[in-house]
């Protein structure tokens, strides 16, 4: 998989000398997805990283696919699962269905699913996306201006965070995983119960 990723990246690099910057970022992603994270497939460590110390999470703005204004905060007293990702994001469409069946297998337990959207398209390339990937479990959240992953500072997708129902950061991983895997309902659950 290094092969793999040395190449991607390579790519990426020439995208960017020839000025093809939404192709350079594709293949980034990508490479990214196979030589720092571990493979969906691959059942391997989950790479989730607690916070040594949680902090309360960062104002941050993000929208309905209607343009309604939300924030962390309209989801207090909740866990909050808070992913940050793209359509063009290839980890970032691999991961979304275990997220949608991990809201469906939680959803009346205390859990918030939050997949907040970088996309510069809108909703429509998010509902479209969520149709076509049979998506019905999550809300499509928008975050166009890059307001909330900033607040964040999450420079790679995806990016999710985990969120108590204090509204404090509890970890994060950078990269894509399982998330209806036993190791991460495991951590979800725990959460969900104390």
């Amino acid at each position: 998989m290094g092969f793999i990723a040395v190449i991607l990246a390579g790519a990426g690099v020439v995208c960017l000398l020839t000025s093809t910057r939404g192709l350079a970022a594709l293949m980034f992603a990508a490479a990214a997805g196979f030589f720092l994270f571990p493979s969906l497939e691959s059942g391997g460590p989950i790479g989730f990283a607690l916070a040594a110390q949680p902090q309360p999470a960062p104002a941050a703005e993000f929208k309905t696919a209607a343009g309604k204004r939300l924030t962390l905060g309209d989801f207090r007293g909740r866990v909050v699962l808070l992913n940050i990702w793209a359509t063009w994001c290839g980890p970032c469409r691999s991961e979304m269905p275990s997220l949608d069946r991990l809201q469906a297998q939680h959803r009346h337990d205390g859990l918030a699913v939050l997949t907040v959207s970088v996309d510069s398209d809108g909703s429509l390339a998010v509902r479209r996306f969520f149709e076509q990937s049979g998506i019905r479990n999550l809300t499509p959240y928008l975050d166009a201006d890059n307001a909330t992953a900033r607040a964040f500072g999450a420079h790679a997708i995806p990016t999710t965070l985990l969120i108590g129902r204090d509204g404090k950061v509890i970890g994060s991983i950078v990269g894509a995983m399982e998330w209806d895997s036993p190791d991460a309902v495991a951590l979800i659950r725990h959460y969900l119960e104390s």
